[in-house]
């Protein structure tokens, strides 16, 4: 059965109801369930949690005189949306967003990062509730990155794509503009062997492609993570990946928010590159179902709505980020990298903190 035709089942069945749809045989569960076991012992012990990014970004936008007010930003998910791997703030992906998207919007951005490291999509309904209380203001846009720990724990696909779905509904009709990390290719983890590397492709890939194919329904953007976007970190495992060869590290993390940057940009309308396809990079109108399986082949590639039952296959470019010389100088004192330029916990506990967060022009790629 092909991707696209199995995403479109899983979709359904998430839309509708049904029951789970076994994505492997039933003769290859017992090894999968083992080599898995043995995988999962190898990744992600050790680490401390993840800091804390919450607070202002590109403060030097703002001011009495200035309006209107900054964009909200706010990141939900696993451990990768959390950041887990990295020492400083300013490494996070969700800094790294907030840096890029107010040096390209010139506003600052406040960002709440609600997600979990473990997380699986269960929950979400947790972390939209914490971003959707009566007292505080809906995220203009909401970045999610969730998946891998579905596959890794056997969440069934129907199950996995009905709730983030029902998130993604609720931050919608909230106002917010959503864009998803798509599930990403756990066959390119180290400490996965055969026979599970194959299945884990195939699986998270589909996966992926239901993903999409349930956001997109909903006036939502995805962007897919593929092989944690592909040559970078297949030409550079070491560098791209951490301690536990499962984890972005910081320069893992700088590329995968230099792919979803744009995409997050052009959500709220102030990306400098259209919607309109470029045929020079392989961008296509398709059917959403075939859309959502080439995106899951391909890192790093957007999908976004076109009028039912279409879907637009966009590869945008990866440029530097514009900057001004005072954004995201480093702080004078190593020690308080901690956190945002002015940035606070949301009850407002903690110190006042000077610049840290990640040059913008450090979000930077070859491209297409």
């Amino acid at each position: 059965m092909s991707r696209a035709r199995t995403a479109r089942r899983i979709a359904a069945g998430a839309a509708y109801g049904g029951g789970g749809i076994g994505l492997i045989g039933v003769a290859a569960v017992g090894v999968v369930v083992a080599e898995l076991q043995f995988a999962k012992r190898t990744v992600g012990t050790g680490l401390p949690d993840p800091p804390r990014a919450d607070g202002l970004y590109g403060s030097e936008f703002g001011g009495p005189e200035r309006s209107p007010g900054p964009l909200r930003l706010a990141m939900l998910g696993d451990s990768t949306a959390a950041g887990l791997g990295v020492r400083r703030a300013r490494q996070t992906p969700g800094a790294l967003l907030a840096s890029g998207l107010a040096a390209v919007a010139e506003r600052p951005v406040e960002l709440r990062n609600v997600a979990l490291s473990g997380a699986m999509s269960d929950d979400l309904d947790r972390q939209t509730g914490l971003l959707l209380q009566d007292d505080i203001p809906p995220p203009d846009v909401a970045v999610i990155m969730i998946g891998a720990n579905d596959v890794t724990r056997r969440m069934p696909p129907t199950q996995s794509v009905r709730l983030l779905t029902a998130a993604v509904r609720r931050l919608r009709l909230a106002g917010a503009e959503v864009v998803v990390g798509t599930c990403p290719d756990l066959g390119t983890i180290e400490p996965v062997y055969q026979p599970l590397r194959w299945v884990a492709r195939r699986v998270s890939r589909q996966l992926a492609a239901a993903q999409t194919i349930g956001v997109i329904a909903l006036g939502g953007r995805t962007v897919s993570m593929g092989d944690l976007l592909g040559p970078e970190f297949a030409a550079n495992p070491r560098e791209m990946f951490g301690p536990d060869s499962y984890h972005p590290s910081a320069e893992g993390y700088a590329t995968a928010a230099m792919a979803v940057l744009p995409t997050v940009c052009a959500a709220l309308g102030v990306w400098p590159e259209s919607d309109r396809l470029d045929h020079t990079r392989d961008e296509d109108i398709l059917p959403v179902a075939k859309a959502a399986s080439a995106a899951a082949g391909e890192a790093g590639t957007e999908v976004t709505a076109a009028r039912a039952p279409w879907a637009l296959l966009k590869h945008r470019r990866r440029r530097r980020v514009p900057s001004r010389p005072e954004i995201g100088q480093p702080a004078e004192h190593e020690e308080h990298e901690e956190g945002p330029a002015g940035g606070s916990a949301p009850d407002g506990g903690g110190p006042k903190r000077p610049s840290s967060h990640a040059k913008a022009g450090d979000l930077d790629g070859t491209g297409r």
